[in-house]
């Protein structure tokens, strides 16, 4: 009967089907009781550094969040949240993934275009399983509106837009054209898998399953990875996609400069282009008259260089080095108000649906590097601890993907994990 059922899922998945997709905007009208922090406007990235000492309680026995928590407010506005659309060929089916990005990144995350989508999880999802996905730039970042980065863009009103999202999917009512879903799927990565996480707590029947990669409930690495992000304002460490050049493009323009007279120098001249602050001045520019930057405002915050990204998200050897250099000069802010609300300690869900949490074994961010390093005789990995949260789970399931740091679609072994990922959903008759 085993090998019948394993023939049958080669025969129906493995003829491949072809990827239609469509980008679209989506309107949401964002309603969360979010807290009012008294953080001021930060002039320059030694504030940005302060931000991370007061975060990481470097004071000692501080809890930063608490102490400039105010009050609460309701937080309510008319957004729009930056989408892609993909589906098979033969037609969207009944089941679609909605895929939420971490920090650092945007939707691409899930369809890099990097050595011509050869990482891309909506190509696994959709050409070789049948499923239909929808990536978006979270509310706040991307293409998707920009609002006030301390007490607006902040994680409950991310959870409000996503929440819709699902709702328009299973109803219909997304514009386009997109028809209701008889399925939808919540896959998340860190961040993501965060507020998705969240929104199968707080809305359980909204979703019928979650996905959490590059997760755990264990934040205890969280002072570590602050710490090595090095902050820096965003619009100041690439001007040209997050600032508006103004009093800076005597700097890019020497940036600029420099990186031509490397491009046909030695290897050392090539690793500071790649490797230092150069990289993100230049970040942006491709040949053509600099694009208009976002100007963000300066609240928005990434970490410093290829070096930081590296050291939080990327296993040494087990990643094309070329995919780190595109992950820096494409990586994408957060906010001060997504650090001060990450999330709360983990709660009980009720959630009665299946559970997968994937993440690579040697994550750095919420494993400090060793996935199975538990310490408790009876928990086989740091992600299987979060079994606990979840008692009403039809499945759950923990997964260490072998030599894979935090991002896992950035690693050489990456479709291994999408394989994992998309049948989980078939083993629990989550079909497309």
């Amino acid at each position: 009967m085993a090998l019948i059922h394993a023939l049958l899922l080669c025969c129906f998945f493995g003829y491949g089907f072809a990827k239609q997709c469509q980008d679209l905007t989506i309107p949401v009208e964002v309603s969360a009781r979010q807290g009012v922090f008294n953080v001021p406007t930060f002039t320059g990235n030694q504030d940005a550094i302060a931000f991370a000492q007061n975060f990481t309680s470097v004071r000692g026995g501080t809890n930063y969040t608490a102490e400039v928590l105010t009050g609460y407010a309701n937080v309510e506005g008319s957004y729009e949240i930056s989408a892609r659309f993909c589906y098979p060929d033969q037609g969207p089916g009944n089941t679609v993934q909605v895929l939420t990005h971490g920090i650092g990144f945007d939707k691409t995350y899930w369809d890099l275009p990097f050595d011509n989508y050869a990482y891309s999880y909506v190509d696994a999802a959709v050409d070789s399983f049948g499923y239909s996905t929808l990536s978006y730039d979270r509310f706040g970042i991307g293409n998707s509106s920009h609002a006030d980065p301390v007490n607006v863009v902040q994680a409950p009103a991310e959870i409000s837009a996503l929440y819709q999202i699902n709702t328009a999917l299973r109803n219909g009512s997304l514009p386009a054209g997109i028809p209701p879903f008889k399925s939808v799927v919540n896959v998340g990565h860190s961040y993501g898998s965060q507020q998705s996480y969240q929104l199968a707590t707080m809305y359980p029947e909204s979703t019928d399953a979650i996905i959490l990669q590059g997760f755990s409930v264990n934040g205890s690495y969280l002072p570590v990875t602050t710490a090595s992000f090095n902050f820096k304002l965003a619009r100041l460490n690439q001007p040209i996609r997050f600032g508006n050049g103004g009093s800076m493009q005597d700097l890019v323009d020497a940036a600029l400069n420099f990186v031509s007279q490397a491009s046909g120098d030695s290897s050392v001249s090539q690793e500071i282009v790649n490797t230092t602050a150069i990289w993100d001045l230049v970040a942006g520019y491709d040949g053509a008259p600099p694009p208009i930057g976002q100007d963000l405002p300066p609240n928005y915050l990434t970490w410093s260089d290829a070096g930081a990204n590296q050291f939080n998200f990327l296993y040494p050897t087990a990643f094309d080095p070329a995919i780190l250099y595109y992950a820096e000069a494409n990586k994408q802010p957060a906010t001060a108000g997504e650090f001060l609300t990450l999330g709360p300690a983990p709660v009980i869900s009720p959630f009665k649906g299946p559970v997968q949490i994937l993440t690579g074994q040697q994550d750095a961010i919420y494993c400090g590097g060793d996935c199975t390093n538990t310490g408790l005789p009876n928990v086989t990995s740091i992600p299987a601890a979060a079994e606990q949260y979840f008692p009403t789970a039809k499945t759950f399931e923990a997964y260490l993907q072998p030599n894979t740091g935090h991002a896992v679609n950035l690693h050489y072994n990456s479709s291994a994990a999408y394989n994992v990922m998309n049948q989980f959903l078939i083993d629990n008759g989550i079909a497309p």
